[in-house]
């Protein structure tokens, strides 16, 4: 589960591990979307790419949480920590409380749960599809299999409003031109004519619209392809039916939401 929109002062899931942190490092992308890199006390625990985490922060004399994907590969959790990807939406608490801290605050971190995760050894083409913050789990699982040395054919959309806000936009580019990666980066933008995004020379359209332009480049058959969808409810609704329409299986087809169908940012919902 990516970025969802639940927060509680309570442990989200009380057959999860909790564990003492740091955070240890913080880059901001934008005055909105940073990085942050959280170190557990003691040893990491183990993550398969895909899974979330759960932050926590003490803000007002409350615990503060919310779940979300790590964007960094499992080999590195004991060396670096744990990779977020975060969004500030000021209508949710923990991000004001997070987007406060300091380098060197204490947190908590509990997980890791979630089942949207890489299938170990599948030789079929991996498409990514992504808005946002929901980029993190493919970078998780790109990182991964790179560092196991069995990267996997891999086109990777990423659709975001404006230019500035495609997450990893220059680690993937270098990505792209190295053969050893085995990867095509799509990035797209949905508001071509906002001034914000002046310049821009590549792909527009929603994350959505463009998946038939690049099944057709890219030869991309159902039989032969496995499809991982990350972002709000309403993009992955699309994207399954223009999936579908290609003759793509709903069992080739992997999901994760924002948010719970129903839901929409800024509204509170329950933990997944």
């Amino acid at each position: 589960m990516t970025d969802p929109i639940s927060e509680d002062s309570r442990v989200i899931d009380t057959f999860a591990d909790v564990y003492n942190a740091t955070l240890v490092h913080r880059s901001d992308l934008t005055s909105d979307l940073a990085y942050f890199r959280v170190k557990l006390d003691g040893p990491a625990t183990p993550f398969t790419p895909g899974q979330y985490m759960t932050a926590g922060v003490v803000a007002d004399g409350r615990m503060l949480q919310r779940p979300y994907s790590v964007a960094s590969a499992p080999s590195t959790a004991d060396t670096t920590g744990y990779e977020l990807f975060v969004r500030h939406v000021p209508v949710v608490r923990f991000t004001t409380a997070l987007w406060r801290l300091q380098v060197g605050h204490r947190m908590r971190m509990i997980g890791p749960k979630g089942k949207f995760m890489l299938e170990p050894d599948d030789a079929r083409t991996h498409l990514y599809v992504s808005t946002g913050t929901g980029i993190a789990p493919f970078l998780s699982m790109i990182r991964e299999t790179m560092a196991q040395g069995k990267p996997r054919r891999t086109i990777l959309i990423n659709g975001c409003s404006f230019a500035d806000e495609l997450g990893y936009r220059q680690e993937l580019e270098a990505w792209q031109q190295d053969p050893a990666y085995r990867l095509s980066y799509v990035p797209t933008i949905s508001r071509p004519s906002d001034p914000r995004n002046e310049g821009w020379t590549g792909l527009t359209g929603r994350a959505e619209q463009v998946i038939p332009a690049i099944c057709k480049q890219f030869g991309l058959r159902p039989d032969k392809t496995v499809v991982y969808i990350c972002g709000n409810p309403e993009m992955i609704l699309n994207a399954e039916r223009l999936l579908m329409d290609r003759g793509f299986p709903e069992f080739h087809v992997k999901k994760e939401l924002y948010w719970p169908k129903g839901k929409a940012p800024g509204v509170v919902a329950a933990a997944g």
